[in-house]
C-alpha cells in the first residue's frame, strides 16, 4: 500500500478519483493499492514561547532562541490562550494511521515553498522514517495528474526546497516574537505586532500615507494653441510652466497677437510594443485589483477555486514563462477557446503556425510556469471566477499575437521663443492589440477603440495659423494613496529603491515576500487593524502610524533586508547557500532589533489605574480589545468592542468602579440594528445591557 498526502481533501478526492481509490473512510479515502488522506493546511506549526517553559512577556527572557524548535499541533487562540485545534488533532491522527499501514508515501501538497514545508513538519512531528516521493504538477487535470504519476521524484531531490522553506519558518518566528515582545515590553503591555515581512510593508503605507498628507499643492499654468491643417484639427502645449497667472496672460496675448507658429523640429518613429507575457500571480492581482477592485486575496482565492476545479493551472506562480516542452499543448488551448462565442472573434486575428514564442524560456520558468488555462472548459462558474478566467485567457492570446507596431509623432513648434510641442500617434498593425480591440493603455476610456491622435505631414518651416489660445490652470498632484495593485508593484519591486547601485542590480526582481505570500501579508495588516480600506484605497490607522513612528529608521522596518533575505532564501533552496548560516545572521540581526526596541520609550497618555472588581488585589490591563486582571490566576476579563463600540476610559472606569457604565450610543445589534443601552456588572462579573 502506498500514502498519498495531499493539501486539501478536495485535491485528495480529484487524486483518489483518477486512481480507483473509491472507498470511503474517515479522513481518507483508499482503493487499488491506495490510502489517500489530507493536510488541511499547515496541521503543524512552530512552538510559542509557553512552549519552551517562557510564560508572559519578560525583559530577562529576551532575545529568545529555541534550539531546537519544538514543533506542535496548529493551536486556535481562546480566551484561555492557546490550545491544540481538535479538527487539526484528528486529522493528524488519521494521517499518521495511514502511513502506518503503508509502505511508503507520495507527496501530493502543493508544489511550492509552503507545500514542502506542510509536509515536512507533519513527516518530523510523527517521527515517520518511511521512503517519500514527490508528485510535482502545475495543474489538476486528469492528463497532468496522470504525467505527474508517471514522472514521480524522489523525496531527496526538494531537500533544498524544504531547507529555505524551514529557515523562512524559523526566521519569521525569531523575528516576529521577539520584536513583538520587546515592543509590547516597551509598550507597557500595550499590545503589539512586529515581523519580518507585514512591519516593512506597513512602512510602504504609512510612507506614501505621509507623503500624501504632508504635500503642498502648487498652482502652475500652460498655455494650449488650437491649430488646423489639412483639414484636421490638433492643439499644441507649452513646454513651459508658469506660476504666475498674470505673466502667463501677458505671454499669451502676445501669442495670440502674432497669431502663427513654426516648426522648428519634427520628429517621427516607428514603435514596437511587444506582447505582454503571461500572468504570475502578482500580476494577475494587480490586474483584478485595477480593473474589478477585488483584494489580493481575493483574486489569489478566486485563481485557487478555479485551480481546483481544473480551469487553470497553479496559480501560485512567480514566473510568466512556459518552457519548450509545454509549446506543443498551446494550439490545443488556443482552439478550445475557438469554440466559445466568447473569444471567437479574439482568436481570429491569431494566425496558426505563427504564433510569438517570446513566452517560451526554460531559464526564467521557476517551480511553475506562467499562468495557462487548461483543456477543461469552464461551466457552472461564478461571475467573479468567469472575470479571472477570461482575463487568464486573453492574456494568453495577447501573449501569442505578434508586436503592436505605432508611428509615434513629436513636433516642435515656436511662436517668439516660446517652444510648443504637438505629440501624435497612429497604429500601423494593431498586433495584440487587435485580441481586446483596445489601442489605447486606458481601457477605462469611453470609446474603448479610440485611435491615439493622427496628425497631418509636417516639414520644418511649415508655418501654422493659431485659431485659438487658451490658459490651462493646473495643480501639482501629492503622490497617490496605495491601492492593493499599487502596493503590489512596490512590494515586488521593493530592491529597486536601493541606493547602493551595485546592491539595487542585485536585487532588482526581488522584493518583500513572495507572490504566494504578498495577499495575506496586506490581510494580515488589516487582521491588525493597522491599515484599512477605503474605497479602493489602503489607510494606515493611527495604531498603524504610531508602530511605523515607533519603528521607522530602525532595522525591522527596513525594506532592503527584507528583500536581501529572499535572495538568501532563493540559495538556499538551490544548495548555494547552508541555513545554518542564514539562520545565524538572523539571529544577530534579532538580537540587534530586540535590543532597538526595548531601548525606545513610548509616551503613555492617559493610563487608567484601575482594581480588579472582582479580586480587589491587582491591577486591570487594559488593552485595545480586551480588559483583564494583571493576574493570571483571577479569570477576570471582559471584551473592550461591544457590538461595534469600543468602550472609553470613561466607560471602563464608571463600569469598575460603579458597576455601570453612561448610556451608550449607536451599538450595533447581529442584525445589524443600531441600539443605545448601558452596560453593567453582574453579580458573577459578567456584564449585561441595562435599556434607557
Amino acid at each position: 500500500m502506498k500514502a498519498i498526502i495531499a493539501e486539501k481533501p478536495s485535491v485528495a478526492r480529484e487524486i483518489a478519483q483518477l486512481l480507483g481509490a473509491h472507498e470511503k473512510k474517515e479522513g481518507y479515502l483508499s482503493g487499488n493499492g491506495y490510502c489517500v488522506t489530507w493536510a488541511l493546511g499547515h496541521l503543524i506549526a512552530l512552538g510559542m514561547p509557553e512552549d519552551y517553559g517562557i510564560r508572559g512577556f519578560n525583559k530577562a527572557s529576551l532575545p529568545i532562541f529555541p534550539n531546537p524548535f519544538i514543533l506542535t499541533p496548529k493551536k486556535l487562540k481562546t480566551a484561555k490562550g492557546y490550545e491544540p485545534d481538535p479538527s487539526a488533532l484528528k486529522q493528524l491522527n488519521t494521517i499518521k494511521q495511514v502511513i502506518n499501514q503503508c509502505n511508503s508515501i507520495i507527496v501530493a501538497t502543493d508544489a511550492g515553498r509552503e507545500g514542502e514545508l506542510i509536509f515536512r513538519y507533519i513527516y518530523h512531528y510523527i517521527q515517520c522514517n518511511k521512503p517519500f516521493e514527490r508528485l510535482w504538477i502545475s495543474s489538476l487535470t486528469e492528463r497532468a495528474i496522470q504525467d505527474g504519476f508517471k514522472n514521480l521524484q524522489p523525496g531527496e531531490a526538494f531537500d533544498g526546497l524544504y531547507q529555505a522553506a524551514k529557515a523562512r519558518s524559523e526566521a519569521d518566528w525569531l523575528v516576529g516574537i521577539n520584536a513583538t515582545q520587546a515592543l509590547t515590553i516597551a509598550g507597557n503591555q500595550d499590545v503589539y505586532s512586529l515581523g519580518r515581512v507585514q512591519t516593512p510593508t506597513l512602512a510602504l503605507i504609512c510612507q506614501r500615507f505621509l507623503q500624501n498628507q504632508n504635500f503642498t499643492k502648487q498652482k502652475y499654468f500652460q498655455i494650449q494653441l488650437s491649430h488646423r491643417k489639412e483639414y484636421t484639427d490638433f492643439t499644441s502645449l507649452s513646454l513651459l510652466q508658469w506660476e504666475e497667472k498674470k505673466q502667463a496672460e501677458q505671454i499669451q496675448k502676445s501669442i495670440e497677437r502674432e497669431g502663427r507658429a513654426v516648426v522648428e523640429d519634427v520628429s517621427i518613429k516607428t514603435v514596437q510594443e511587444q506582447s505582454p507575457l503571461l500572468f504570475d500571480l502578482t500580476e494577475l492581482q494587480k490586474e483584478g485589483n485595477r480593473k474589478f477592485g477585488l483584494s489580493a486575496d481575493e483574486v489569489l482565492q478566486i485563481a485557487q477555486s478555479l485551480y481546483e476545479k481544473k480551469f487553470i493551472t497553479y496559480p501560485r506562480t512567480g514566473s510568466k514563462y512556459i518552457p519548450d516542452d509545454l509549446w506543443t499543448e498551446i494550439p490545443e488551448l488556443v482552439r478550445i477557446l475557438n469554440t466559445s462565442d466568447q473569444f471567437k472573434m479574439a482568436v481570429s486575428t491569431l494566425k496558426f503556425g505563427n504564433f510569438n514564442k517570446r513566452i517560451v524560456n526554460d531559464v526564467k520558468v521557476t517551480d511553475h510556469h506562467g499562468l495557462l488555462i487548461t483543456a477543461k472548459v469552464p461551466s457552472a462558474i461564478s461571475t467573479t471566477e468567469k472575470a479571472i478566467y477570461e482575463m487568464i485567457a486573453y492574456r494568453l492570446l495577447e501573449s501569442l499575437s505578434h508586436v503592436c507596431i505605432k508611428q509615434v509623432s513629436h513636433i516642435m513648434i515656436k511662436v517668439h521663443h516660446y517652444e510648443f510641442q504637438i505629440k501624435g500617434s497612429t497604429i500601423l498593425e494593431k498586433g495584440w492589440r487587435a485580441i481586446k480591440g483596445i489601442l489605447s493603455d486606458n481601457e477605462n476610456s469611453n470609446n474603448k477603440n479610440e485611435v491615439l491622435t493622427e496628425l497631418p505631414e509636417f516639414k520644418i518651416g511649415d508655418e501654422l495659423k493659431i485659431s485659438k489660445t487658451e490658459l490651462l490652470e493646473k495643480v501639482t498632484q501629492p503622490p497617490k494613496l496605495f491601492i492593493e495593485a499599487d502596493l503590489l508593484s512596490a512590494m515586488e519591486t521593493a530592491g529597486r529603491s536601493i541606493e547602493n547601485k551595485e546592491e539595487q542590480k542585485a536585487l532588482f526582481n526581488i522584493g518583500i515576500g513572495t507572490p504566494a505570500t504578498r495577499a495575506s501579508i496586506i490581510e494580515t495588516l488589516l487582521s491588525r487593524n493597522y491599515i484599512i480600506r477605503k474605497s479602493k484605497t489602503l489607510h494606515p490607522t493611527n495604531k498603524g502610524l504610531q508602530v511605523y513612528n515607533l519603528v521607522k529608521g530602525k532595522k525591522i522596518a527596513n525594506v532592503q533586508m527584507t528583500a536581501e533575505w529572499e535572495i538568501a532564501l532563493d540559495r538556499i533552496e538551490k544548495g548555494e547557500l547552508n541555513k545554518d548560516q542564514f539562520m545565524n545572521d538572523i539571529q544577530t540581526y534579532t538580537t540587534e532589533i530586540t535590543s532597538e526596541l526595548l531601548s525606545l520609550h513610548i509616551h503613555q497618555e492617559n493610563i487608567l489605574q484601575l482594581k480588579c472588581p472582582k479580586c480587589q488585589q491587582h491591577n486591570l490591563i487594559i488593552k485595545e480589545k480586551i480588559i483583564k486582571c494583571s493576574e493570571e490566576k483571577c479569570s477576570f476579563i471582559l471584551f473592550r468592542v461591544v457590538c461595534g463600540v469600543q468602550l472609553t476610559n470613561d466607560h471602563i472606569k464608571s463600569l469598575v468602579t460603579k458597576q455601570k457604565t453612561p448610556l451608550i450610543e449607536n451599538m450595533r445589534s447581529k442584525d445589524g440594528k443600531k441600539f443605545n443601552a448601558s452596560i453593567y456588572l453582574k453579580g458573577d462579573f459578567t456584564t449585561a445591557f441595562e435599556f434607557k
